[in-house]
């Protein structure tokens, strides 16, 4: 990629390709202290108040800089990095590779907690490794009831639902979720029924004295990798009938439509949605239904497979941060009369990762 000028134009030249950069799109970029707050990196003008017809006065090109002069009389100094990092479309998230795992898996990516990691290179290498993974693993957590809320809000927000700021998962009477006994849980995510779905789930354990409850992890993204590879039919009916997901309790009803497997606008893999306790497939052709359950039934095989799945048990002190778009989680059974076995949940969204990793890579120069 580079840049070249000629006849007072500027061009963007990538793989053979060139084309103009309009003179309005460097105008608006131009970023002086009297046109940028330094601290906030936001605009100081508007630039839907800017003259329609800009053009450029004077250009001159070094090997970091564009140095424009535009005829409302304003004068920018550009960094060429920037110009091209616009032009690739560099997504620092995207950019991390998925790594498919399996029941193979025998690094659970942990990382150790400190005071003030937030702001260091380990939680860098944390959450890159949770995007490649799908999920992390916090050994050393303070075993304090509620500090979920506090590790949670060092990273970004928690995102509140109805069953509030944080729950606890534990065996209790009269629950309104399967999560709140001591019964197996079969892999699933979370919420399918919000729109849209929390997007990272942590659980922090604070009690675990009885020999079940492992908890079991499946990633989706290789299962339904494997599915688009050797059952494309099973695979393209799931990304195309949108359910109902549906969750009733004393005072509200979620409800959401959406497929099984969401791709992005590029046909990529985006979100799984499974959790069959909770899904109503709608009335549609019988040809088509027939399909969809055929592909419901393979994919809850996949999902159950001990191929795909691992299991392990949380320790107190133990934090799993994990992917609710990517991944599947459950638990095996255990006897509450072996005693305790208590966790703490909440919900953050991407916007909360995302934010931390591009801030700790600006802030280490990584």
């Amino acid at each position: 990629m580079k840049i070249e000028l000629k006849d007072n134009q500027v061009f963007f030249e990538n793989h053979g390709l060139k084309k103009e950069i309009h003179p309005f799109w460097l105008r608006e970029r131009v970023n002086g202290n009297e046109f940028i707050d330094k601290k906030t990196q936001q605009r100081l003008f508007d630039p839907t108040q800017i003259k329609g017809d800009i053009k450029i006065n004077n250009l001159n090109l070094s090997s970091d800089y564009l140095e424009v002069s535009f005829n409302d009389g304003t004068n920018a100094k550009l960094l060429i990095q920037n110009i091209l990092k616009e032009f690739s479309n560099i997504n620092e998230i995207k950019e991390i590779n998925k790594i498919e795992w399996d029941s193979s898996l025998k690094n659970l990516n942990y990382f150790e907690f400190r005071e003030n990691f937030f702001e260091e290179e380990v939680m860098y290498k944390a959450l890159t490794s949770f995007y490649e993974y799908g999920f992390v693993i916090f050994k050393k957590v303070p075993i304090e009831k509620n500090f979920i809320v506090n590790f949670a809000n060092s990273i970004g927000s928690i995102r509140r639902t109805n069953f509030g700021e944080f729950f606890n998962v534990k065996s209790k009477p009269n629950p309104n979720d399967l999560a709140y006994t001591s019964l197996a849980l079969a892999p699933h995510t979370d919420n399918p029924y919000r729109n849209p779905v929390p997007c990272i789930q942590m659980l922090h354990c604070i009690e675990n004295e009885v020999t079940g409850g492992l908890s079991t992890l499946v990633d989706g993204y290789t299962v339904t990798e494997k599915l688009k590879k050797e059952f494309l039919d099973y695979y393209n009916i799931l990304c195309e009938i949108k359910v109902r997901f549906q969750f009733v309790d004393q005072n509200i009803i979620l409800e959401d439509w959406a497929e099984m497997i969401k791709l992005d606008e590029n046909k990529d893999f985006k979100q799984v949605r499974f959790s069959p306790r909770l899904d109503f497939v709608p009335l549609v052709d019988k040809e088509k239904l027939e399909l969809y359950y055929l592909a419901r039934k393979k994919i809850s095989e996949l999902y159950n497979s001990d191929e795909y799945k691992v299991e392990f048990k949380l320790f107190p002190g133990d934090l799993l941060m994990m992917d609710n778009y990517r991944l599947l989680h459950g638990r095996t059974s255990y006897n509450s009369n072996e005693g305790k076995r208590f966790l703490q949940g909440c919900y953050i969204d991407y916007d909360s990762t995302e934010g931390r990793l591009k801030h700790l890579k600006r802030k280490l120069n990584l």
